[in-house]
């Protein structure tokens, strides 16, 4: 057993030299797959990154009358948080309102003037409500219109917020369509390519492979060399695609955080690097064995 699987992987290796010029040819193939492929893992952090910035860039939010009591906003608050619709409530008082309201509009001295002018707070205590998903901020708002809250709100701005909402959420079915479609197609085109050129490699061996055959070696023989070549294949494919790749995101890092500032591209490359590897590994061999495999048995009849 141990003399078959040495000479397999033997002759695997005399015949990636004897056929230099189609190894190259399937190794370049098969190094463009894994770009595309490593692209797409990329693609797939990029989309999942600006679908999330723009979900977190929405809210509505809870106007209370001014003689609302705070231990009432804030028992709605431990109540909304309690919603699995809601992924974080902020409160922001009177006193923080009219913070945010002075420091916003400190450079206009109208403003500033008439604040001074008012013997109150004219702001209302607010509470800002993100969901866990775009699509229920109707079911957050529905909620809040019961008449247990009807005596303490003065206004739920979903209403005025829904437009944006459906917006967004046209937004990223669209992005989530799009990223999955253009992901299956490229990863069909790449494993075909793939596939043809070793299928090219393969049949170029075809006497050579009848020889085997007509002197009684068995098929596990015969497919070994070929998928020692595939394994073969994939690990220096793997390495290289890495190396081509990473100069690349070096380049592209700064111009996608420009666009996405939650997005450090570089950062995520180089600390998921090694998971990256295996990515490329498991890929780049699974699809050289895989279309070693079926040339040998559909093109060669073995």
């Amino acid at each position: 057993m141990a003399t078959t699987l040495a000479r397999i992987i033997k002759y695997g290796f005399q015949s990636i030299w004897r056929n230099g010029w189609l190894s190259v040819a399937s190794v370049n193939v098969m190094i463009l797959a894994l770009i595309v492929f490593n692209g797409l893992i990329v693609f797939s952090v990029l989309t999942d990154t600006a679908v999330a910035s723009l979900q977190d860039k929405i809210d509505i939010s809870v106007y209370f009358k001014s003689n609302a009591p705070e231990d009432e906003i804030l028992k709605i608050s431990r109540a909304l948080q309690d919603l699995e619709e809601v992924k974080d409530v902020e409160y922001i008082s009177q006193e923080k309102a009219l913070e945010v309201f002075k420091e916003r509009h400190k450079d206009d001295p109208t403003i500033e003037q008439a604040l001074k002018e008012l013997e109150e707070n004219p702001l209302l205590a607010s509470l800002n409500i993100k969901a866990s998903d775009p699509t229920k901020y109707g079911d957050i708002a529905e909620y809040l219109s019961t008449e247990n809250f009807t005596e303490l709100i003065d206004e739920v701005t979903y209403n005025q917020s829904r437009g944006a909402i459906d917006r967004l959420n046209k937004i990223v079915n669209t992005v989530k369509r799009v990223g999955l479609g253009l992901t299956i197609f490229l990863a069909l085109t790449a494993a075909l390519v793939t596939f043809n050129t070793i299928s090219l490699a393969i049949y170029s061996n075809r006497e050579e492979i009848g020889i085997m055959r007509l002197v009684g070696a068995s098929n596990a023989f015969i497919n070994g060399p070929y998928l020692v070549e595939a394994i073969i294949f994939g690990i220096f494919s793997a390495v290289v695609s890495l190396i081509i790749v990473a100069p690349f995101v070096d380049l592209a890092a700064p111009y996608i955080q420009s666009f996405i500032p939650e997005m450090d591209l570089k950062n995520y490359f180089y600390s998921n690097l090694f998971n990256l590897f295996g990515y490329q590994l498991l890929f780049g061999i699974g699809l050289g064995v895989v279309s070693a495999a079926i040339a040998i048995r559909r093109y060669l009849k073995i």
